[in-house]
């Protein structure tokens, strides 16, 4: 499991061992790991560091020190290295150390336009610019020259042209500048990394949208800080988490104890909702999947799966472990009246789409047991409902705060969809789940995720959560647990269409690699 923490924890872990004198040994270890990672980036080009083109561009704080000993490290093994001092203020050892092994060092502004045709030219661009205490983004004369290597790396502009493979290789020391480490939150230009080393600790602003989509890959260099960090801030679940938390059958297991999935979804306008639904619930094998709904689309499911029973009962009339109630239901009050009892029913509920507007603050009702898994719209919307003003436009550009908002809100769990899925427990657990690829941003795809996660939630009913575990929080982790498995539903076939359709049979597959079956 991947732990994340604020830029906050981040610098209160180091503060002993700077206080101890230690700051010089802790910048050396960071240099190293920043320029392995740039020999790294350089071999996956096919290039060795001697002869390569390494352009540096260089704050005022530790991190532009951290970037110019790196530049030493590959000046001194023959790699030519130009960096760029964005201020006067530089760290005089790094720049000492730096023009030593034959780096060349240029000054913004008078030296910009020439420096950023070159590094057009480069193999690697090292940006050093701000670190974790960096706030607001990037300021004059830093974001002039990022705005114009963004234009060059899109072949806007001078440079190399167009083609992909000939532009330079971004790696950001720590994060990319203008990244706000612990919320992901994006201000001004900001360069999209290949690599992104970051030292100490993963900070959460790397593994939180929109800054996480230019991180690129994430390597943590380690400093020893490990037992001064405390609790997480983020969590993202690994394949390795996956192999030991997706649920097995047993030799004793029947029908009933495998956990019953019970689906309130579809209408005439909608069929196809509860048609997703269902198959992506049914294919990750509970013991029953429990269909409640309209005539037609319960004669659509017998064709389609015809596993699953179905029914126009009411949800109180029959036995589940636990509920889905919401896609494909607007506009129908019959369904509407369904979804209404699931939410009371006080069983783990996920609640997506139509069901949303039923959702009230927690000091309304009880609903710890509920998940809500809305889309960045749908959570705006639900934020403005219960009395935040909110805009689609600003959960995207702040989606960790939204969700944790709504969270402490409506006191549910919250499973806010995007780029990075965020599973937001009132409890406190938080997850970041970068699992999903573009290809699922298709309608129905939501569906097949409320599907997923009501079939784990009714299987891990018959389970106990750990000794001293929030209930809210196990309801977070197997939810975070469905957004890992719907996401590698859209990774096979990279590239290839996809529809949602698609997506159950791929399901089985994807459990039997990520359980680690042979």
């Amino acid at each position: 499991m991947l732990r994340a923490y604020t830029a906050a924890a981040v610098r209160a872990a180091e503060q002993p061992l700077l206080d101890a004198g230690r700051g010089p040994e802790l910048m050396q270890r960071a240099a190293y790991g920043l320029a392995m990672g740039v020999v790294a980036v350089l071999r996956r080009r096919g290039r060795g560091v001697y002869g390569s083109q390494v352009a540096l561009l260089i704050g005022s704080g530790n991190n532009g020190g951290d970037a110019l000993f790196a530049g030493a490290w590959l000046a001194a093994r023959g790699a030519r290295t130009t960096a760029l001092l964005t201020s006067a203020r530089t760290h005089s050892g790094a720049l000492a150390a730096f023009t030593k092994a034959g780096g060349r060092a240029q000054l913004a502004p008078a030296d910009s336009d020439a420096f950023c045709v070159a590094a057009g030219f480069s193999d690697v661009i090292v940006d050093g610019l701000l670190g974790t205490g960096g706030r607001g983004g990037l300021r004059e004369p830093a974001a002039g020259v990022v705005a114009r290597l963004c234009k060059i790396m899109s072949g806007a502009t001078e440079g190399r042209g167009a083609g992909a493979g000939s532009r330079p290789a971004v790696v950001a020391c720590d994060l990319p500048s203008g990244v706000d480490a612990s919320t992901g939150e994006v201000r001004g230009p900001v360069l999209a990394a290949a690599l992104t080393v970051t030292f100490g600790a993963a900070k959460t602003g790397l593994l939180a949208a929109p800054g996480a989509q230019l991180c690129g890959e994430v390597a943590v260099v380690g400093l020893g800080i490990a037992d001064g960090l405390g609790e997480p801030d983020v969590l993202r679940l690994e394949a390795a988490d996956l192999a030991a938390m997706l649920p097995r059958p047993e030799a004793a297991d029947h029908k009933y104890t495998r956990g019953v999935a019970g689906i309130v979804a579809g209408s005439a306008r909608y069929p196809g909702a509860a048609l997703l639904a269902v198959a992506a619930a049914s294919a990750c094998g509970p013991g029953m999947v429990r269909y409640l709904g309209p005539p037609a689309v319960a004669a659509a499911l017998h064709v389609r799966s015809p596993e699953a029973v179905c029914s126009g009962d009411a949800p109180e009339a029959v036995r589940v472990q636990a509920w889905l109630a919401g896609p494909g239901i607007n506009g129908d009050a019959e369904q509407q009246g369904r979804a209404r009892q699931a939410l009371a029913s006080g069983l783990p509920t996920a609640v997506d789409a139509g069901a949303l507007d039923l959702v009230s603050t927690a000091g309304d009702r009880e609903q710890s047991r509920l998940v809500l898994t809305p889309h960045a719209g749908e959570l705006a919307a639900l934020l403005t409902r219960l009395g935040t003003e909110t805009g689609r436009a600003e959960v995207e550009a702040a989606p960790l705060a939204a969700a944790r908002e709504a969270a402490a809100l409506t006191g549910a769990t919250v499973l806010l969809k995007g780029p990075t899925t965020f599973v937001v427990s009132p409890g406190g657990a938080t997850y970041a789940q970068g699992d999903g690829t573009p290809s699922l941003a298709t309608a129905g795809s939501g569906d097949t995720l409320g599907g997923i996660l009501v079939a784990l939630l009714a299987m891990a009913r018959g389970r106990p959560p750990e000794a001293g575990t929030d209930p809210r929080d196990t309801l977070a982790a197997t939810a975070a647990m469905a957004a890992v498995l719907h996401g590698r539903l859209g990774q096979d076939g990279a590239g290839a269409p996809l529809n949602a359709g698609m997506l159950a049979g791929r399901i089985p597959a994807a459990w039997k690699e990520l359980s680690g079956a042979s």
